[in-house]
């Protein structure tokens, strides 16, 4: 077994979430143990100005670099606190910060355009604050493959959430929403049939919303008690599922420069007819994260799964979880938690898996679900100078 620190951030940016596991095998025989679990909040003014970067704001190179150092530092902390009282990690995989995320597209003129994805907090500076061997830039090897780089993890959930006899859908709900499908196990050659993609919002809008209608007092929904007072406008909700990411076969990726805050103000444009109390537009924004879901679960997936299971932190939006459940009537909507996997640090826990799996020399991509040409390593890895 080999001790490993996870550290990731999503979409939303509201903090680092630093995993330290245990892990041992390989990937049908994968094993990891989680051994100390938390999230580290970016400082205010980090954090904000992430997201206007997220939101296109300009920086000069200066500043970009000064940027990308301030997160890799706050990435090496997380990693130095998360060891607290714990045995020292022999390996940190980091994913980093999403800033700006571009999805392979083809276009008529120039032909097969590569996707870019750009996380900030580089690899190097964290090895060496840390004096710990550091995997980094998951993604830009499935996009010189021809892949979207997205989602990373349904070849993780393959191997430790896969059941031998339930078809199970794992849906992260980060700012963004993904899904992986794992056929159950008792399926002739089930690996070739897991997929995933991208789903569409998940908290983004939502916690932009939120922190519109209230001024800037609040950043998110706790537990979806607000959106729970509303009720969401299915007209509205019908209409923006007809927006073509939706409608758009796997694989398929996308991110805050779709569902961001231009995205939003379209939304609240929409909403003006309907003279929508806030309560009533975060309820109907929270049915587009659950109806965009499950509206990809019935388009895409080869049949409908046995049980889902959340994680992320919309995970935690009690409103979100019932409005699925609803969607999917019989269908058990459950949290990983319940599994034995931590649903806050499923995805640094994941980090972890893949910059072990660099270690080895595993492949960490899954072609079919990403899109790319072959499987192949993914990250870079750094050494500290000693």
């Amino acid at each position: 077994m080999k001790r490993v620190i996870g550290l990731m951030s999503g979409t939303s940016a509201d903090g680092i979430d630093a995993a330290l596991v245990e892990v041992g095998g390989t990937d049908i025989d994968l094993k990891v143990k989680l051994l100390a679990g938390t999230t580290y909040p970016y400082p205010a003014t980090l954090r904000e100005q992430i997201l206007e970067v997220c939101a296109g704001a300009s920086l000069s190179m200066a500043e970009f670099a000064q940027l990308d150092d301030a997160i890799a530092i706050q990435f090496a902390q997380a990693a130095l606190a998360i060891q607290n009282g714990n045995t020292p990690a022999q390996l940190i995989g980091s994913h980093g910060q999403t800033v700006y995320h571009r999805p392979p597209h083809t276009q008529n003129e120039l032909g097969f355009q590569m996707g870019y994805s750009l996380q900030l907090g580089r690899g190097a500076l964290i090895a060496q604050l840390t004096n710990i061997q550091t995997v980094d830039n998951f993604r830009a090897a499935d996009l010189a493959a021809g892949g979207h780089a997205a989602p990373l993890v349904p070849k993780i959930d393959a191997y430790t959430l896969g059941d031998a006899t339930r078809h199970r859908c794992i849906q992260n709900i980060g700012g963004i929403g993904n899904v992986a499908y794992l056929p159950a196990r008792s399926v002739n050659n089930w690996e070739a049939g897991v997929c995933g993609w991208d789903t569409g919002p998940g908290n983004s809008l939502l916690d932009l919303a939120v922190q519109d209608l209230s001024g800037g007092t609040q950043t998110y929904d706790k537990d979806g008690a607000w959106a729970a007072t509303g009720t969401p406008c299915h007209v509205l909700v019908e209409q923006w599922l007809q927006q073509d990411f939706f409608l758009q076969p796997p694989p398929k990726s996308t991110g805050r420069e779709l569902f961001g805050a231009d995205y939003l103000q379209q939304c609240l444009a929409d909403a003006e007819t309907y003279a929508l109390s806030p309560a009533d537009l975060l309820a109907t924004l929270t049915e587009l994260t659950a109806a965009s879901i499950v509206h990809s679960y019935r388009t895409f997936l080869p049949q409908m799964p046995d049980e889902v299971l959340l994680c992320g932190g919309g995970s935690r939006n009690l409103y979100l979880k019932q409005r699925l459940q609803a969607l999917l009537e019989k269908v058990p909507v459950l949290i990983t938690d319940e599994v034995g996997m931590s649903a806050d640090f499923k995805e640094a826990i994941a980090f972890a898996v893949l910059a072990y799996w660099r270690d080895l020399g595993i492949a960490g991509n899954l072609p079919q679900v990403t899109g790319a040409r072959q499987a192949v390593l993914l990250g870079d890895v750094h050494l500290p100078v000693l």
